[in-house]
């Protein structure tokens, strides 16, 4: 085994930094050559020859070796452009060869990252189980049975697995969140503006969040502390404040839901509910309260007209070439044709009403504290029930990003199947070092500050059949 694999990224700096540029070099492409093209984690794979460019990119930015990502890989996610990569947005008919970075590929890459792959997804990021594809489904790490999670599916694959200290997803309805706990990551989904989307291929323009897995905590907020910057270019790019909450206190109080939706899940119950008393001894206030706001607003994003805003991006494929899309995919997003543009009025309406009554219910609260999901569901029975299975994984999730709130999931534990558990911290926009903080507390109270916990996953991933 190549002795980078499972790396953080101060071990990767530490060992570039130590390096010459030669062996820096040679470093990451020895990593690089462990992947495999038949590993369904990956849609496209750097070659050699573009690793020796980015590479002699950094060499070129002065006193380089200071920069605080020098000769770190990481991961983007197939939706995110890379000039030099395809971008796909696992849609074969859709694919195209960027010739500029996204703005936050920019950012990172100035700060000495190197790219090193683009990831597999659900299709038009459309997905929280990471099985809609033509690329394959990806599956947790932890076990081959059992979905990733998605739709940024081989963004948290490749992390759990030790392929890249850290990777980029997308979430719009909890793409960075359900396969961070499938596979046993932290997963940071900013403030909403918080990451520039120029470059990236959009889902929803207007609850778009570039998102960041990593193993550990103190990984997840090097990348936000770099790659928060306002983009004038992105017209939701929004300035992060010059102060911001960094704590909320010794004793935060968040709601937690009085009745959890399981839908028959037996496993992952009791991991919440040692969860929560965690979260007690360690001061924070838990209150059980009823969700039912929260999830009616979450119903809205794909019970109601913003799937449009999906047709939008595929207007031109969906309607010249339908049968180029997945058939969940394209079934969700031409649900679009059914509405008009009264209804988005109307849904419009009733989504501000949600987020108001939110707002003043839990107004003397700091934030939620949420299962990141409810169900741990096989890939076979995904693809037998696309979409039922996956509407019920956005049931903590999906109304976050309606209400303009930052969140943040972290690993809770082990099923008895082997697959990971997690909870989401949510609070409002702008709290995401607040958040951080809370977690920090959490996992340094039970000595797991390491996403992976010290348990390494377990599957190969060419050896998946799909």
């Amino acid at each position: 085994m190549v002795e980078t694999i499972g790396w953080t990224i101060p071990q990767w700096l530490a060992a570039q930094r130590a390096s010459s540029s030669e062996e820096g070099l040679a470093r990451i492409i020895s990593q690089v050559a462990t992947f495999s093209k038949d590993d369904v984690a990956f849609i496209t794979i750097a070659s050699e020859d573009f690793l020796k460019t980015q590479w002699e990119q950094i060499q070129a930015i002065p006193k380089a070796k200071e920069l605080p990502l020098y000769g770190v890989p990481f991961a983007p996610k197939d939706n995110i452009d890379v000039a030099g990569l395809p971008t796909t947005v696992a849609c074969p008919a859709f694919k195209y060869n960027p010739t500029k970075d996204a703005v936050i590929i920019q950012m990172l890459k100035a700060a000495g990252a190197i790219p090193i792959c683009k990831t597999n997804l659900d299709q038009f990021a459309t997905g929280l189980v990471g099985t809609r594809s033509p690329y394959g489904a990806v599956p947790s790490a932890f076990n081959s049975e059992n979905c990733s999670g998605g739709s940024s599916s081989g963004s948290s694959n490749v992390v759990a697995r030790g392929l890249a200290p850290f990777s980029l997803g997308t979430d719009t309805a909890g793409s960075g969140r359900v396969p961070a706990m499938h596979n046993n990551l932290i997963g940071l989904k900013p403030s909403r503006g918080a990451f520039s989307a120029t470059g990236v291929v959009p889902a929803c323009r207007e609850l778009d969040c570039v998102s960041v897995f990593a193993q550990n905590l103190p990984d997840a907020k090097t990348v936000f502390d770099l790659a928060a910057k306002y983009d004038p270019a992105d017209s939701y790019s929004r300035p992060l404040p010059d102060i911001m909450l960094p704590s909320f206190g010794p004793n935060p109080k968040l709601a937690i839901p009085d009745v959890p939706q399981w839908f028959d899940d037996t496993e992952n119950a009791p991991l919440w509910e040692k969860t929560v008393k965690e979260f007690k001894a360690a001061g924070v206030e838990l209150i059980p309260s009823d969700f039912t706001p929260m999830y009616k607003l979450g119903a809205c994003l794909y019970e109601g007209p913003w799937v449009a805003e999906r047709y939008t991006v595929v207007r031109k494929l969906i309607e010249s070439d339908p049968d180029a899309l997945d058939p969940t995919v394209r079934t969700i997003i031409q649900l679009a044709n059914k509405f008009s543009a009264a209804d988005q009025f109307d849904w419009e309406h009733l989504r501000r009403d949600l987020v108001r009554e939110i707002e003043t219910k839990f107004a003397d609260f700091d934030g939620f504290l949420v299962p990141t999901a409810p169900l741990s569901p096989k890939i076979k029975d995904v693809q037998a029930d696309p979409i039922k299975l996956n509407s019920k994984q956005g049931t903590y999730t999906n109304f976050v990003n309606f209400a303009d709130m930052a969140a943040l999931a972290i690993p809770a534990g082990f099923r008895q199947d082997s697959m990971p558990f997690g909870v989401t911290i949510v609070g409002r926009k702008h709290t995401d070092y607040a958040l951080l903080d809370i977690a920090q507390k959490i996992l340094s109270s039970k000595e797991r500050l390491l996403g992976n916990l010290g348990k390494k996953s377990v599957v190969n991933v060419t050896d998946v059949v799909v």
